[in-house]
């Protein structure tokens, strides 16, 4: 329901806007379905999470990593593993502590989630020219909001960091 179709009493009312959030997250979700399909043979929902993770972290220890992603150290390394026979990620020994191993991105790794994010962010635009520019500012302006009540970081322009927890898995407002 848009808020063009809503009574003005329910404009303001917590179900009126769950449900609408609820139906952009579901077109969301759609939307990050499609960016992954084409590389859904080879990667998994949970192991692009790690990907990006691994992109906006760089260098990486596994016990890190897998508190990044509110997984066990076990889960995590069977992930890891993965993208490694996939050739997306690599391990390394730590240079500044040769008993530490560090995790980070191949560059067909990196490309992998440049390419899924870029596809991503044009099937986004696409929906957003069909609103008007007051309605464009009106999302900016609420979804700046809802972000940071939920505790999430901005996810900046092509090519810069989304910051330590990327894709909405992370802290959250208490």
């Amino acid at each position: 329901m848009s808020s063009k179709g809503a009574p003005p009493e329910r404009m303001d009312d917590v179900d009126a806007v769950t449900e609408a959030v609820l139906t952009a997250s579901r077109l969301l979700v759609a939307v990050s379905a499609r960016s992954l399909a084409e590389v859904e043979e080879r990667v998994t929902l949970p192991q692009f999470r790690m990907l990006v993770v691994l992109s906006s972290r760089g260098d990486t220890k596994l016990v890190t990593l897998a508190e990044l992603l509110g997984v066990a150290p076990s889960t995590a390394m069977r992930m890891i593993d993965r993208l490694i026979a996939a050739g997306l990620a690599d391990r390394q020994t730590n240079p500044d502590n040769r008993r530490e191993t560090l995790l980070r991105l191949t560059s067909e790794g990196r490309r992998t989630v440049e390419n899924v994010t870029a596809r991503r962010r044009e099937e986004i635009a696409s929906i957003v020219q069909h609103l008007s520019p007051d309605q464009r500012t009106a999302l900016i302006s609420a979804l700046t909001d809802f972000n940071s009540a939920g505790g999430e970081r901005p996810a900046g322009l092509p090519g810069e960091s989304p910051g330590p927890h990327p894709l909405g898995w992370g802290e959250t407002a208490g």
